[in-house]
């Protein structure tokens, strides 16, 4: 290198990123947004900012298994480290040709990311991410190599390095320095030291075998065998403490063949398609799983309509809670406990605030049910797609070993959105139809993300993952989410699922194979690698209302109409060979109780099931009419003679408070009731021929005289029948909960542009050479002492500054706001009148209007100031 391009070598990563175009910082900023919060001043702070441990802990989470390789090498290369050097800790002395052609992307990545700077002769890894990936005793590193021959004869006395020397057939040096850089310079050539090795006996390198890949310590006695004594006199073995030795990075390196890594992995796993079908039938199977989904959602929704379950103390539902809801919905605990989840993520249910709280509808609820099925189903999948709760967790243990609960605290995990977006990006790069293996789509998204926290890798020794992780677990959940609320279908993406996330339709064939079935699960597809999209970040509100906008757009079509008629039977009930319109369902779901639910629905009609609909303010010709309208075969006899039978009865009895009374025109009901000795408890006595009064509340006045054969009905104080509605409980209006975001949000193009800006403006400042001021009494100059903000009399402020105007030369100056923050800005004056300055900000990149009593001071720049 000569000495011009020495000295344009960057010095420091603030130098580097100076030289930076403004694509390359806003593809950092991008990809860390987390230096963007706040905008740093200059790039002298965005430089400071990516170094801390916080952030590059996070940045290094982010990482691809093979450029998080590639940081780990250049933590155990020289530093600096040519790119030689680290093409051949990476690829070996074989010279791996797929780990040489990847390297220069990782590298790249790491360059661009800020992890690593200074060209390619010269390549430095930024300090805090080398302390992070570094070996030491404490901390082995994800390599498996250890300290290098330096490092681990720090401590050891000279005359101890000088018998190692003699004993590898070095000459002795003078110094302990120079004695360990010509044991080291032996152990990294090859040649040498494979004459070396071949001296050893057997068991000498079969302990170095067990040490090559790490852990690189072991322990010996204070008398050690002979086969372990060749190797602590050539220094093969070095002591690190009483009984503990380590194999030398050196060593380690020639025997893996100067390879970094046992593994590299240059390119990510492909994800593996198990079986295809053909993609009609998997959009139909998913639209199927979507109207499913829907009547799921509604009659949870219509379970809890008067009130749900009550809120545990702490929050959530109790464990019985979530039986109930499990055993109403006939699905398993966990599925309960993912509908559950995904109504309150939807903003549907919500606790009432009452003091006696409990769980409710919300008002949501019922402008929810006013859409379109698709529009429906799209608000939810959109929901799902972006919570960052995680129904998945429900029944574990937090932190504190208190059970996770469903709807309660701490079910948010900020890595769900990514995991549910990436999971359903890798499907949508399979071949259409086409159902992915679960475990290859694990192992891709571990090779997308192998370290998972900071300890991650300091607690394994390697960059594998745990099949149990957090991220794994979510990607599980989410295959199996996607296919009960019918995203995927038979496994594959449906159109739906795709226009979701956003990705492109792929291009269907003009005919299709008229065979409905698809291929069995043995069927593989060919491994279609490249057309797996990039990891990309989930898109934005405006992206996502408009991909759930197109969903349901493409999943309307696949919905049956809905139908307004049922099938009436002589066994007293009813059959629905489809989805019904609204209103339908409606009336027939407080008419009937549903028997039995599947591609047809059947309805059975009881005698409390008719008193409910007579309840709700229907008489019997209303509920008559109702059903010859509504019914495509003749209404039975028995069903006529169940309603007319109920309405007969119905009403006759009125039940009010007194505690509770009752009357009725018929003086012989009411001595029939007070014969029956199940009405005892209800402490009835008669207060005139047609009026009985009880000790009981109006409530359990109703239900003890329902339970044993009549059918009463509630009156107001003035007389009227009480309506009983089945909707009459809604919470106040509540809105959704809102994800936990992990970490700051991306930015826009828009604050990319700004905050790019308003750095290389703080960076001007900050960096732009001044005239040197007068000299103060300190002897230091009274202008800018140390590159603090000029200080000047406000005379000499102005006088600059109408100076300026005339030459229209730029000025530092130091400004205080009305906060009280103080800033530097390079300004170029424009007008200097009624106590301000107008000016244009370097700095804002606009004109802007300063008070001039607010200015401390001001500074001439240098005349070679770019």
């Amino acid at each position: 290198m000569s000495t011009e391009e020495k000295s344009a070598a960057p010095r420091s990563l603030a130098e580097a990123l100076r030289v930076r175009d403004d694509v390359s910082l806003a593809a950092l900023l991008r990809s860390r947004p987390d230096l963007i919060t706040p905008v740093p001043t200059d790039l002298t702070q965005l430089a400071t900012r990516a170094g801390t441990r916080a952030s590059v802990v996070r940045a290094l989470e982010r990482l691809d298994r093979f450029a998080l390789q590639t940081a780990e090498a250049l933590a155990v290369a020289p530093d600096p480290a040519s790119y030689g050097e680290l093409l051949g800790l990476m690829a070996g002395d074989e010279e791996d040709p797929a780990v040489a052609a990847a390297l220069p992307r990782a590298a790249a990545l790491l360059r661009e990311q800020a992890l690593v700077w200074g060209a390619d002769d010269r390549l430095r890894l930024v300090r805090t991410a080398r302390e992070l990936l570094a070996p030491s005793p404490q901390h082995p590193s994800p390599t498996g190599l250890g300290p290098t021959v330096r490092e681990a004869t720090a401590g050891m006395s000279p005359g101890r390095i000088q018998e190692i020397l003699a004993a590898v057939g070095l000459p002795s040096t003078h110094d302990s320095v120079s004695a360990v850089s010509a044991l080291g310079g032996l152990f990294a050539d090859r040649r040498r030291m494979a004459a070396l090795l071949a001296g050893l006996p057997a068991e000498s390198r079969e302990v170095l075998d067990r040490l090559v890949w790490g852990p690189p310590y072991g322990q010996v006695t204070h008398d050690p065998a002979a086969h372990l004594r060749a190797l602590l006199d050539r220094g093969l073995l070095l002591p690190t403490a009483p009984g503990t030795v380590v194999l030398p990075r050196e060593v380690a390196l020639h025997l893996r063949a100067g390879r970094a890594h046992r593994a590299p992995e240059p390119v990510p796993p492909p994800v593996e398609a198990a079986a295809t079908h053909r993609p009609q039938v998997v959009d139909a199977t998913a639209a199927g799983q979507a109207l499913a989904a829907l009547a799921t959602v509604d009659e949870l929704l219509k379970e809890w309509d008067e009130g749900g379950p009550s809120v545990l103390r702490a929050g959530g539902l109790s464990v019985r809670d979530l039986k109930r809801t499990a055993v109403a919905l006939d699905v398993p605990e966990p599925v309960a406990a993912f509908w559950v989840e995904l109504a309150y993520g939807a903003g549907l249910i919500a606790s009432d605030g009452e003091a006696d709280e409990r769980y409710a509808a919300t008002p949501a609820y019922d402008e929810w049910r006013e859409l379109p099925p698709a529009e429906r189903w799209a608000r939810l999948a959109g929901t799902w797609l972006t919570a960052t709760r995680t129904p998945g967790v429900v029944g574990g243990r937090d932190a504190k070993d208190r059970t996770l609960s469903a709807l309660g605290p701490n079910l948010d995990r900020s890595a769900a959105p990514e995991v549910r977006h990436r999971v359903l990006a890798l499907l949508a790069g399979l071949p259409e139809g086409a159902s992915p293996v679960a475990e290859s789509v694990l192992a891709r998204l571990r090779w997308e993300r192998p370290l998972r926290g900071p300890q991650q890798q300091r607690e394994t020794g390697t960059g594998e993952a745990r099949d149990d992780d957090l991220r794994s677990r979510i990607a599980r959940w989410t295959l199996s989410e996607a296919e009960l609320l019918g995203v995927t279908g038979r496994g594959a993406l449906a159109a739906p699922g795709r226009a979701l996330i956003g990705a492109p339709e792929p291009p269907r064939p003009a005919t299709t194979d008229d065979a409905g079935e698809p291929e069995g699960p043995g069927d593989k597809l060919p491994v279609h690698h490249h057309r797996t999209p990039p990891v990309t970040a989930p898109p934005g509100p405006a992206e996502r209302a408009a991909a759930t906008a197109t969903a349901a757009r493409l999943l309307a079509p696949l919905f049956p109409e809905p139908l307004d008629h049922v099938l009436l039977q002589a066994d007293l009930t009813a059959v629905a060979p489809g989805p019904l319109e609204q209103e339908l369902a409606d009336v027939l779901g407080v008419l009937a109780d549903v028997e039995s639910k599947g591609g047809a629905t059947v309805y059975r009609f009881t005698p409390g099931s008719v008193r409910r609909a007579l309840d709700a303010g229907r008489s019997a010709a209303d509920l008559h009419a109702f059903l010859a309208r509504h019914s495509r075969t003749p209404v039975p006899q028995p069903l006529t003679y169940l309603i007319d039978d109920v309405a007969r009865r119905h009403g006759r009895l009125r039940v009010g408070a007194a505690s509770a009374y009752v009357r009725c025109d018929d003086d012989a009901t009411l001595d029939e009731i007070l014969a029956d000795k199940r009405a005892a408890g209800l402490g009835l006595r008669r207060l005139a021929p047609t009026v009985l009064a009880a000790q009981a509340d109006p409530a359990a006045l109703l239900e003890g005289l329902r339970a044993i054969g009549f059918a009463p009905a509630a009156e107001s104080a003035a007389g009227d029948v009480l309506i009983a509605r089945a909707d009459s409980h809604r919470t106040p209006p509540r809105a959704a909960p809102e994800p936990v975001p992990d970490g700051p949000p991306a930015p826009d193009d828009t604050l990319l542009a700004a905050a790019i800006r308003a750095v290389r403006a703080g960076d001007l400042a900050s960096t732009a050479p001044r005239k040197p001021g007068p000299v103060g009494e300190d002897g230091g100059e009274d202008g800018a002492p140390g590159g603090t903000l000029p200080r000047t009399g406000a005379a000499e402020t102005l006088a600059t500054m109408q100076a300026a105007v005339l030459t229209g030369e730029a000025l530092w100056i130091g400004y205080v706001n009305a906060e009280g923050a103080a800033s530097q800005r390079v300004i170029a004056p424009i007008r200097v009148e009624g106590g301000f300055v107008t000016a244009y900000d370097h700095t804002a990149d606009e004109v802007r209007t300063y008070p001039l009593h607010r200015v401390t001071g001001v500074a001439e720049l240098a005349d070679d100031a770019g």
